[in-house]
């Protein structure tokens, strides 16, 4: 069918089509097996033998296990099955299909020959089809071989089958050999020897390149892994060099806990090349605690050996007792062997008493050599200091006295030239620590001197440029105080000139008061005018919340008196909120605000009075 042709399903087997009679059900049965196919009626049998198939294969089975792939192409390694066994020959038998039947090639004639095997091969190349042979004809024999996933036959008796699994192919290569004969025809056409042979196909070989790229991951992933877990972990990063880390890594220094720590970052920094002029002073104060610790290694290396020998003289002792009770042991073997009690032990107990005590002696014998090792090696140490005296001379002493004798002259010779070192060492470290004490006091002595002087120098360079801000502010302030005083007396004469003549006009002309009132009001206002204008240039702004204050209560008084009040009855006012407020004090702050509050003079001569008003709404508006 086009469906099968192109791969796109698979056809299922319909095993009741294989209901024929039997003549002979042995041979039918063996047959089947040999196919690969399970005969009607003796379900439960094995499809092919081991030697043909490999039983319950998982083509899974190494992506889930991470085996490494394996060449198919090696038999017996990989998919390959591996040769059936020589002494044990196959036995084909004649199988019958519904539309064909297959006879089996002369045993005597050597198997078919085949061609070398694809990596993943899964298509089977058929040839020697009969004439007449119809796609369901070849895919009713083959499909009993497994799931079948295309037939591509061609006009020339040749097709090619691509089966779903690997090892369906071996199950259709045992076909190779066979005479394949349409029901019971003779005729020439319906008749052919079926040749069967791997084929070579691009799909089959993509798949399994993809598959053995699979399998290569995930290799590398497990071998990444467990590089991972074998890795050694890395060490601590090495922190930058600044002045507080260099003050931690000093008292880091000095803790004996934390020295081997601290000395790896003073030395990877020194290596850096973090020492400077700067920073040379800090870096000779870490390396000298670390040479403070030499002392301290010194000590626990003479602990260490005190202890180890102690742990000598102790081993010594233990291995003395040990060497006597084998004496005793021995004495008891060799008393059992005297004839008072030898001759009571059965002839067995007597092998065993004589093998116990040979080994016992054994284990003595080398127990005391080992002591006698010891101590001929404590005798060779004292030997150098005693090599001067004759031997003839010497006294016959004890050996164990003499060695004990010596090995407390040798215990007290180290600990004197232990301390002697040790004294040395404290002397020089104190000299050095207090010729460095020195430079350092007077090193810090300069540097602070240098660094006040600087500071000075600095507050006075600071202080001479606000004085002389102050004096260009004043500068500018007498300046400007001229100028607004000349501008003030011209001012002045220019009004006295038209008032003496605007008073001369009245006295000719009669005019009455209001006419000079008017003048008067009209002269006050330009006064005003040219203060607000002058003050405007130089009034600061409010300095405390008291004045803040003061012009609230101020500005709510004047608002409402519309006609103005004088200093006298605004500063009553005031002293009955606070009794030490002055009226110059209100004056100097309502003159600092010419927008808020202007001055007004109304009457004349004697009449003449000074009113101030609230016209902050004016100002509101003109600006």
């Amino acid at each position: 069918s086009p469906a099968a042709a192109d791969g796109l399903g698979s056809i299922a087997i319909d095993t009741t089509q294989l209901n024929m009679s039997v003549t002979d059900p042995t041979a039918w049965a063996t047959a089947m097996n040999n196919l690969g196919m399970v005969p009607v009626g003796l379900a439960g049998q094995q499809l092919v033998t081991d030697s043909i198939c490999v039983p319950g294969f998982d083509p899974s089975l190494s992506m889930m296990t991470g085996i490494t792939p394996i060449n198919p192409m090696i038999p017996g390694m990989g998919l390959v099955p591996p040769p059936p066994p020589t002494d044990v020959p196959v036995v084909k038998e004649i199988i019958h299909c519904k539309s064909c039947t297959l006879f089996p090639p002369n045993p005597n004639l050597p198997p078919p020959s085949t061609r070398e095997r694809p990596p993943g091969c899964k298509t089977v190349f058929v040839g020697g089809l009969p004439e007449n042979a119809t796609e369901e004809i070849i895919q009713e024999v083959f499909e009993q071989c497994g799931d079948i996933t295309a037939i591509r036959k061609s006009k020339k008796n040749f097709c090619h089958i691509r089966f779903a699994e690997e090892f369906m192919v071996d199950k259709a290569i045992y076909l190779s050999g066979y005479r394949m004969r349409l029901g019971s025809s003779t005729d020439k056409k319906d008749s052919g020897r079926l040749h069967v042979d791997f084929a070579q196909a691009r799909d089959d070989f993509y798949e399994w390149e993809c598959k053995q790229r699979m399998l290569a991951r995930e290799e590398r992933h497990r071998r990444k892994m467990e590089e991972d877990r074998l890795r050694p972990p890395s060490p601590p990063a090495i922190m930058h060099y600044s002045e507080h880390e260099a003050a931690l890594l000093a008292e880091k220094l000095k803790d004996d806990s934390k020295f081997s720590e601290a000395i790896t970052v003073l030395l990877t920094w020194i290596e850096r090349g973090e020492v400077n002029r700067r920073s040379a002073n800090q870096f000779y104060s870490m390396v000298q605690s670390a040479n403070s610790h030499v002392r301290r290694l010194m000590n626990e290396k003479a602990a260490h050996e005190q202890e180890m020998e102690q742990a000598k003289e102790s081993f010594k002792n233990a291995l003395t007792g040990i060497l006597t009770q084998f004496e005793q042991i021995v004495a008891v073997f060799n008393a059992s062997t005297r004839q008072k009690a030898w001759d009571h032990f059965s002839k067995a107990q007597r092998k065993n008493i004589d093998i116990w005590r040979k080994h016992s002696e054994e284990l003595r014998n080398a127990h005391s050599e080992q002591l006698m090792g010891i101590r001929r090696e404590e005798e060779m140490e004292m030997s150098d200091d005693d090599s001067g005296d004759n031997p003839s001379k010497k006294l016959r002493v004890d050996d164990s006295a003499l060695a004990a004798q010596a090995y407390a002259l040798k215990e007290e010779n180290d600990s004197l030239r232990w301390q002697l070192d040790a004294y040395r060492n404290e002397v020089e470290l104190l000299k050095q620590e207090k010729g460095q004490l020195f430079r350092t006091e007077e090193s810090l002595t300069k540097d602070q001197q240098l660094q006040f002087l600087q500071q000075t120098m600095q507050g006075m360079q600071q202080q001479l440029l606000s004085i002389q801000e102050e004096l260009n502010n004043k500068k500018s302030e007498l300046e400007q105080a001229k100028e607004e005083q000349t501008h003030t007396q011209a001012m002045l004469k220019v009004l006295q000139e038209q008032l003496k003549s605007a008073k001369e006009l009245a006295e000719i002309n009669g005019h009455d008061e209001s006419q000079a009132n008017e003048i008067n009001v009209l002269t006050v206002a330009l006064v005003n005018q040219d203060r607000e204008k002058n003050s405007e240039k130089r009034s600061p702004g409010l300095k405390s919340e008291k004045e803040a204050l003061l012009i609230g209560i101020i500005s709510t008084f004047l608002h409402v008196h519309p006609f103005g009040a004088n200093i006298e009855y605004l500063w009553s006012y005031m002293q009955q909120l606070d009794s030490r407020i002055s009226a110059n004090e209100i004056e100097m702050l309502l003159m600092r605000l010419p927008r808020m509050f202007k001055q007004e003079f109304t009457g004349v001569g004697a009449t003449l009075e000074k009113r101030w008003k609230f016209c902050a709404f004016e100002g509101i508006k003109t600006i």
